[in-house]
């Protein structure tokens, strides 16, 4: 798996497409939940946040544009990535799919070994927490494929909730986060979490990490970093 909360979202009407473009993205490891129009797409984003949107340009109810628009409007989605899948090869319809916002866009017909490295090549990009390769900070090596922490080569036990936060600090080192910003980017999904929460995670992991807890910095009334400094 290419990481157990790695979830596409598909915004496609025509059922073939959608389930070719399903079927290709689960066999390369992720999750995929399909919607037909874009007020199935709005109504699932507000349940939950997806990694990646892959968005059809022509629906039934209003333009794939319409609804980029209003992603990129809203603060919770705005660094969402979204590629536009289109029939359409004209270039100002690309231009027009970039200046409201997309990442990228994959003009139909496409093969699907084109399309899964696409969207690898997307998630890697934008969130590098969600990248396979392993993780090096100081002693601390962290594995995504197996899912283990080690220092100094020792494997450690690490609950699920500290492993997530540890990937994510561990693939943005020396870069403060609010609690809110840690909560909406380690467990997202809206997910009705108070903020002290994320300190007592924290606090576990410190507790975990051991000799190595030194790495994860409070940064005074604004949030945590994890520094080698």
């Amino acid at each position: 798996m290419s990481s157990d909360q790695t979830t596409i979202l598909i915004v496609e009407d025509e059922p073939a497409i959608s389930e070719l473009v399903s079927f290709t993205l689960r066999a390369a490891g992720w999750s995929t939940q399909a919607v037909g129009d874009t007020a199935q797409a709005w109504a699932y984003l507000q349940k939950r946040t997806p990694q990646l949107i892959l968005l059809d340009w022509m629906l039934p109810d209003q333009s794939g544009l319409r609804l980029l628009s209003k992603i990129r409007s809203d603060r919770n989605f705005n660094e969402l990535p979204v590629i536009m899948l289109t029939a359409k090869s004209m270039e100002e319809d690309k231009i027009a799919g970039l200046d409201h916002g997309a990442d990228d866009y994959i003009t139909k017909p496409f093969s699907p070994r084109e399309l899964a490295a696409r969207v690898k090549a997307m998630l890697r990009r934008k969130s590098p927490e969600h990248a396979q390769s392993t993780l090096t900070v100081a002693n601390v090596r962290l594995e995504p494929s197996s899912c283990t922490v080690k220092i100094d080569e020792q494997k450690i036990d690490i609950g699920h909730a500290e492993y997530k936060l540890l990937k994510f600090l561990m693939a943005h080192p020396e870069r403060v986060f609010s609690r809110g910003q840690l909560l909406d980017k380690v467990w997202g999904d809206h997910v009705v979490i108070e903020e002290r929460t994320v300190d007592v995670h924290v606090l576990r992991l410190r507790k975990v990490l051991k000799q190595a807890e030194g790495l994860i910095k409070t940064v005074r009334s604004v949030g945590y970093m994890l520094s080698e400094k």
